[in-house]
């Protein structure tokens, strides 16, 4: 798929539980981005999907803003649904801000986004 026009200013990463403090230079890659080859991400707008697709267990999540450098450009592709996935890798210099995000048992991730928003641009 075209990459979006115009391209976001930030991607996201979703991540289970409390990230490296400091980032280091080159995020650790999660089990399925090292199976798949790629790191995957989102838009602003798919995060409360994303979330609800594959964390809706957790009642906990963080949330890696990213600059999207025009380094990334060349190295990202863009699925059918618009997700983001980056042949490569992220760090320190790349991330802008971190959030964790909470549910109550029985809310879901987009009303718990909303309930949270602000970080999500």
């Amino acid at each position: 798929m075209a990459p979006p026009t115009p391209l976001p200013a930030y991607v996201y990463k979703i991540v289970p539980s409390p990230p490296p403090s400091p980032i280091p230079p080159q995020y650790p890659l999660s089990d399925l981005d090292q199976q798949d080859g790629f790191v995957h991400l989102s838009i602003a707008t798919q995060i409360p999907i994303t979330a609800g697709l594959f964390f809706k267990e957790s009642t906990n999540l963080w949330i890696l803003r990213i600059r999207f450098k025009p380094e990334f450009h060349g190295t990202t592709t863009w699925e059918v649904t618009g997700c983001p996935h980056l042949y490569g890798n992220f760090g320190a210099d790349d991330v802008e801000d971190v959030k964790q995000f909470t549910r109550s048992e029985g809310e879901s991730w987009k009303d718990a986004m909303e309930r949270q928003r602000g970080f999500l641009i």
